[in-house]
């Protein structure tokens, strides 16, 4: 199934939801990581120096994890297609005119973005924002 490429509709559509648990971002080894449950990782990434995983603060903490955060997980509802073209750029320009650092993780349905968990309610007004452009 293809998402949405046309970044006028898009952003038009945009349904920008904040997630209410705090994430944080933690680099781990491989075998560490292969001793947490599936159910533990909101995402991850393999990098040359370890396995960046993002958790809520309860997994971190229940799993002894360290990391930076808490960031607060804002999921753009809309099927965005893999190929559209700007919509990142978007998000992330509205946001550096804020100065509300963003970490934008994409995934196959809708891009999410991570910012500094005491500012998700004005990022979230700024991404709300963008619809009306």
């Amino acid at each position: 199934m293809a998402g949405e490429t046309d970044l006028s509709v898009l952003l038009k559509n945009l349904r920008p939801e904040t997630d209410n648990h705090p994430y944080w971002f933690c680099s781990i080894s491989q075998e560490r990581f292969s001793q947490l449950p599936g159910a533990a990782v909101k995402g991850f990434f393999r990098e040359s120096e370890g396995i960046t995983v993002i958790a809520t603060s309860q997994d971190v903490s229940t799993y002894g994890l360290t990391g930076d955060g808490p960031f607060a997980c804002i999921t753009c509802n809309i099927h965005s297609g893999l190929d559209a073209v700007g919509m990142t750029a978007a998000i992330s320009e509205a946001l550096t005119q804020a100065q509300i650092p963003a970490n934008v993780v994409a995934a196959y349905y809708h891009d999410h973005i991570f910012v500094p968990w005491e500012e998700a309610s004005r990022a979230e007004q700024i991404l709300q924002a963008l619809k009306k452009q």
